[in-house]
């Protein structure tokens, strides 16, 4: 297992923070979006948000020359993908992986979980906004060259267009990322299934191993860069919170606020008759196997959801490190009514 998370630099000191009950929100930082240009309490005003708080990734040193990038590609490469081979890396650290006989790459896939626009797509967008910036300009009296200077030092401001751009603003890049990097041999893909993306990519990677096309299987979830774009987009269906605080499962709840974060999981094969020698071969005591139910009922809707036992069942794979009964004590409590 292996993370990064709002003040939280990896899964323990995460669980650290859920057992000292620390709120991990705070006002929106200036690396993501100024408050100044974008915040108004006033639901209704154009091209503002109402919210000023929200969970953020720490800062993080990120050498891009340790997973063969070259630095003058940072500035059009997502950090979806940059900080999830950073994840990666130490989720094959800490499942016991580097090194280890029972480990094969090339029996080794990656499906992640992601949603919503990638960050790097604004910017980029933003530069084709020049024409109407220019026509603007000359409409408020200014000379063609005087219009085209201004335009100029716009797009300074954003990101530019060059080959690595479109590769890097893509969300499925970040699994097709890993596997590059760490040679696995597997299926790599992304999944977007909203707020249960996550465990939509779990599932998926089981099926990997049930299937027998893979081994050891890389999987969670990649969040990054909550910018004012997606902030706009929940501010409008007014899903976030007026307070700035989430309270779930409450009859005082009014919304919810938005989080970064990565997390991600290692799946192995484990048949029933082997999970003791393959926990063993592992070297963590910890590998758990996993009930296929118990992802299937928190993606499927209750109105679509198989009667009885029909689809109940355990899965013949066992997780390298995993927490046991977390996945059915899932809940959608994102604190909205």
């Amino acid at each position: 297992m292996s993370g990064l998370f709002p003040k939280a630099h990896n899964h323990r000191e995460y669980w650290q923070n859920i057992v000292d009950g620390l709120d991990c929100t705070e006002d929106v930082p200036a690396s993501r979006w100024s408050l100044d240009d974008y915040y108004d309490e006033d639901r209704s005003a154009p091209d503002k948000t109402y919210s000023r708080r929200g969970a953020f990734l720490p800062d993080v040193d990120f050498d891009p020359v340790e997973f063969g990038l070259p630095p003058n590609q940072l500035e059009v490469t997502s950090t979806m993908q940059t900080l999830g081979l950073g994840v990666a890396r130490d989720l094959l650290v800490d499942a016991g992986a580097t090194d280890s006989p029972w480990y094969e790459p090339n029996r080794t896939g990656v499906v992640i979980g992601t949603t919503g626009p990638v960050p790097l797509m604004h910017p980029l967008a933003a530069r084709l906004s020049t024409p109407v910036l220019k026509e603007a300009a000359r409409s408020c009296g200014l000379t063609a060259a005087d219009a085209d200077a201004v335009a100029e030092k716009f797009v300074t401001a954003f990101a530019p267009w060059e080959e690595n751009s479109f590769p890097g603003l893509l969300a499925n890049v970040v699994a097709g990322r890993i596997a590059n990097r760490f040679g696995l041999g597997g299926i790599n893909c992304t999944v977007d299934a909203a707020c249960a993306a996550s465990l939509a990519a779990i599932r998926m990677a089981i099926a990997e191993l049930l299937d027998g096309r893979a081994d050891t299987m890389i999987t969670g979830g990649v969040d990054t860069e909550n910018s004012i774009f997606i902030y706009m987009c929940f501010s409008k269906v007014g899903a976030l919170s007026p307070t700035g605080r989430i309270s779930p499962f409450s009859d005082e709840a009014n919304g919810t606020l938005l989080g970064e974060g990565i997390s991600m999981l290692a799946l192995r094969r484990a048949f029933r008759r082997r999970a003791r020698r393959e926990s063993d071969l592992c070297g963590d005591p910890r590998a758990r196997l996993v009930q296929r139910r118990q992802v299937e009922e928190h993606l499927r809707p209750a109105c679509r959801r198989p009667a009885g036992g029909a689809r109940s069942g355990v899965c013949r794979c066992g997780m390298l490190a995993v927490v046991r009964r977390v996945v059915r004590g899932a809940r959608h409590g994102n604190g909205s009514r």
